[in-house]
């Protein structure tokens, strides 16, 4: 195991700052660091872990001008929370507080209007609750405030391609998988996640409210999120002629990406796309669900919950809202790998470019936060994290 001593002049002196690499992910580590050679590439870091040990971890780069990336910087994730979200459903699933299969207006009795009462918590988190539309949905605003959002989704009637094919919820799954866990614990969303993940993986950075006296650690964004060289509410103005990008615009609500470095977003609680996580904290929580459930000698899921979550059934329908077929399954995505050979592992990709993703077969789980969103062509994602993936899938498999 190779430590590479971090800048130890501007951290507490009480805090691990060494960057862990294993030797054999060596050339995993230069591929990274080779991505942050320029400034203008932003900063970044990278987490992988294998059968519940820590293999490597690094960062590098820029959190801002005049700030390196440090140990414990973190930025906002986007669509990586749908995947943290989803866990805190399995944790409390694991301790027979909700079923998959039982409707979710068991837990949440307002959500039995508009012919929703059969919906089942298993179509929720598998985006198949026909509940994916968000723009206009509430004025102005609206749409941060959880509240308003959650009251709304449950009078609203479900879009009958629900029962077609799967229906990406972009922004519309926070809401709903918050009002569940709220529903059935009683307790406030960041408590529930506090408790869920943070307390039994020993990982705090896992915010979907961050605390006033973390948020000097989180990285800003850039660029903004444009879509075929666009600003994305002149594309959205020009998709809404044509019926299949429609969808997806109707799913994002106006306004939105203006939000992405304002301060107040961080006082919100929005799963959908307001995470803020390190690359340590993601990795470790899906090393877990790569290892049988199991993390530091704990269990963090049963085994049979691990092991249904990683049986992800195929799926060959294209999603009627991105119009491609990611297959969503109990909150995740098929891993994004491009290596051919790679077993379908599972995870979460967020806009710009983080994610995480766990691949049971080999017992690996891997890790990626950014601040610099996209490629030269788009803000919306690009290849990093695959070209990561594949590169530590390929390593892990010959251990």
């Amino acid at each position: 195991m190779i430590e590479v001593p971090a800048d130890r002049n501007v951290v507490d002196r009480d805090v691990d700052v060494s960057m862990v690499i294993e030797s054999r992910f060596v050339p995993l580590a230069e591929k990274f660091f080779r991505v942050f050679r320029s400034r203008r590439a932003g900063g970044g870091a990278l987490a992988v872990f294998q059968h519940g040990r820590r293999v490597l971890d690094i960062w590098a780069g820029t959190a801002g001008p005049g700030r390196p990336w440090r140990r414990d910087t973190m930025a906002m994730s986007y669509s990586t929370g749908k995947g943290v979200a989803a866990t805190v459903i399995h944790r409390l699933a694991d301790r027979g507080l909700i079923d998959y299969d039982r409707p979710v207006a068991d837990y949440w009795p307002e959500f039995a209007t508009a012919g929703k009462e059969s919906i089942t918590v298993r179509e929720l988190l598998n985006h198949r609750a026909g509940l994916h539309r968000a723009r206009g949905l509430v004025p102005g605003d609206g749409f941060l405030d959880h509240d308003t959002m959650a009251a709304t989704l449950a009078a609203s009637p479900p879009d009958p391609r629900r029962h077609r094919s799967q229906g990406y919820h972009t922004v519309s799954f926070g809401p709903l998988v918050v009002e569940l866990a709220q529903r059935v614990t009683g307790t406030t969303f960041p408590d529930i996640v506090r408790t869920e993940l943070g307390m039994p993986l020993d990982e705090a950075d896992f915010w979907f409210q961050v605390p006033r006296e973390h948020r000097h650690r989180i990285a800003p964004l850039f660029p903004t999120v444009r879509v075929a060289g666009l600003d994305f509410e002149t594309f959205a103005a020009r998709a809404g002629k044509y019926k299949g990008l429609n969808v997806l615009v109707d799913s994002i609500p106006e306004g939105l990406l203006r939000w992405q470095n304002h301060p107040a977003v961080h006082d919100m609680v929005q799963p959908g796309w307001n995470g803020v996580f390190t690359a340590r904290a993601l990795a470790k929580m899906y090393a877990a669900l790569a290892n049988n459930g199991v993390i530091d000698g704990k269990q963090f899921l049963t085994a049979q919950t691990a092991t249904h979550i990683a049986q992800m059934p195929p799926n060959s329908r294209s999603d009627y809202v991105i119009q491609l077929s990611p297959h969503h399954w109990l909150g995740y995505h098929r891993a994004m790998n491009r290596n051919p050979s790679a077993s379908p592992g599972f995870g979460h990709y967020g806009t710009g470019g983080s994610g995480g993703l766990a691949f049971p077969d080999i017992g690996l789980s891997i890790a990626f936060v950014t601040n610099h969103l996209g490629n030269r062509m788009t803000a919306v994602g690009d290849l990093r994290l695959p070209t990561f993936t594949s590169m530590a899938y390929r390593i892990g498999s010959q251990y």
